[in-house]
């Protein structure tokens, strides 16, 4: 196993900081990033060249992948699209400007960094693109239109993308965690407070069980820790014919089966049992 110049998004805490430390374990070199600047800071103090990038802003990715390139002497050898954050709200209450920022980290952002990085891996001949998908890029579950709308676009994306470079020596996969030990939901409930009034919504009921299950502490029985996630994205990175995809926890491989065996009227019914707990 080679060493590889790697860069990770998303990395102050949770799956792209636990892929960024297996990543270097490995022997890797690891560019991480981040949005705050505390964060940063942290990072950096743990040995790591951490990077600003705002996946809104295509000044920030610009800027992100010129230093970027600057410190790997124009080498990169594998991408990991990790960052990303779920906007939680009923479809029917999700305003242009909710569903437009969710898309603008979660799709737009996270093409615009990968098309700048792809002629890099050209001229090399090889490279990965590992996304970081979602159980919710299989499967839709109520109250989450936005984030799922994302991620199946997001794996629409990386679907196409993987043919299009089918004999360019560059790999696509898609890793799709269940649920993970995170600070995923702090960053949902955040979001869910900045655009959603759940006051003078028909979901106003609903929303009160969302708050609860947002700002509740542990994840469910089927959570695992981030490392599950790290060890798919290393298989990835490192073997010389990776998969196009990745299924991380049980739910994932459920529904990625429901999905293929069931008729939409079945799946809906057990999608809607299986949230159902969430919703009172």
């Amino acid at each position: 196993m080679s060493n590889k110049h790697i860069l990770v998004t998303g990395c102050s805490s949770g799956i792209g900081l636990a892929c960024a430390r297996m990543l270097r374990a490995r022997g890797h070199r690891v560019y991480v990033t981040a949005r705050r600047e505390a964060d940063l800071q942290r990072l950096r103090e743990a040995g790591y060249t951490a990077l600003h990038l705002e996946l809104a802003s295509s000044e920030s990715i610009a800027a992100c992948t010129d230093a970027l390139l600057a410190r790997s002497g124009g080498r990169l050898d594998a991408l990991v699209n990790n960052a990303a954050y779920g906007q939680p709200g009923a479809v029917e209450d999700l305003s242009r400007a909710a569903l437009r920022e969710q898309f603008e980290a979660n799709l737009f952002g996270t093409q615009e960094l990968t098309n700048r990085l792809i002629p890099v891996m050209r001229r090399a001949g090889s490279g990965r693109i590992v996304y970081i998908s979602s159980v919710l890029g299989l499967a839709a579950l109520p109250y989450r239109g936005a984030y799922v709308a994302s991620k199946f676009a997001l794996e629409g994306l990386a679907d196409t993308l993987r043919l299009e470079l089918r004999g360019s020596g560059i790999a696509v996969a898609l890793v799709e965690p269940g649920p993970i030990e995170s600070r995923f939901r702090d960053n949902a409930y955040a979001a869910f407070q900045r655009h959603i009034d759940p006051e003078h919504s028909a979901h106003a009921e609903t929303y009160r069980a969302v708050e609860r299950r947002l700002r509740a502490e542990g994840g469910g029985a089927f959570t695992l820790p981030a490392s599950a996630v790290a060890g798919k994205v290393c298989h990835a990175v490192e073997h010389p014919r990776p998969k196009a995809r990745y299924y991380v926890t049980f739910p994932t491989r459920l529904f990625g089966t429901l999905r293929r065996l069931l008729s939409t009227r079945a799946l809906d019914w057990v999608l809607l049992k299986a949230t159902e707990g969430e919703r009172r």
